[in-house]
């Protein structure tokens, strides 16, 4: 009688070269993922051409780069499953974390219907959008890797694409693009203070 993992054509990632150290729901996801971040970099690459604002350029050449980078290690990854040659960077914004609060009212809003209305607005409304696209397909593949070595990058990037988006955000914030607003002081003061401490569990 044949032991039951031949039976099942099972197999333990200890016995099968480093390459093939990926299950098939952490394939489709990968694929999913890199292609989110394909896009968002070529989607950059439309953007350029029309970005007004040097500071919002200078935002999308930054990113460009690092997403070329982190591309790169993704790919080196999926295909070796092993360490890759240039390990998943930082990523670094130059944006002051100050940020404005409060409305103030501006005229309606409707879609563009010419690319001669696309703006910086649009653009870093674009922008953001890819970020995010980016970081929830991340998080996704993070937790359905397989492949360890995959996985931490997947998850090591995650922080980085929120530092972008974030950046964007401030920019966008700073130019009255995305307004935040506020609950009241009392309100803020219920919902901040709604929460104690726990002691730490104790072991049996």
């Amino acid at each position: 009688m044949k032991p039951l993992n031949q039976q099942n054509n099972m197999q333990p990632s200890n016995q099968m070269p480093p390459q093939m150290n990926h299950g098939g729901h952490e394939l489709m996801d990968a694929q999913e993922t890199i292609g989110a971040v394909i896009g968002c970099m070529e989607q950059y690459v439309m953007y350029e051409g029309h970005t007004q604002d040097a500071e919002l350029l200078a935002m999308n050449q930054r990113h460009r780069q690092f997403l070329s980078q982190m591309y790169n290690t993704m790919v080196d990854t999926l295909k070796t499953g092993q360490d890759p040659m240039t390990p998943t960077q930082s990523y670094q914004m130059e944006q002051a974390n100050d940020i404005t609060y409060g409305l103030q009212a501006s005229a309606p809003k409707s879609p563009a219907q010419s690319v001669n209305n696309i703006n910086d607005e649009c653009i870093s409304g674009f922008m953001i959008g890819g970020q995010k696209g980016i970081a929830s397909a991340l998080t996704a593949s993070a937790l359905e890797a397989t492949n360890p070595v995959l996985r931490r990058v997947f998850a090591d990037s995650i922080p980085n694409v929120i530092e972008m988006a974030y950046e964007i955000f401030l920019y966008q914030n700073k130019n009255q693009y995305y307004q935040v607003p506020q609950l009241s002081n009392q309100d803020m003061q219920i919902l901040t203070n709604q929460y104690a401490p726990v002691s730490s569990p104790t072991q049996h």
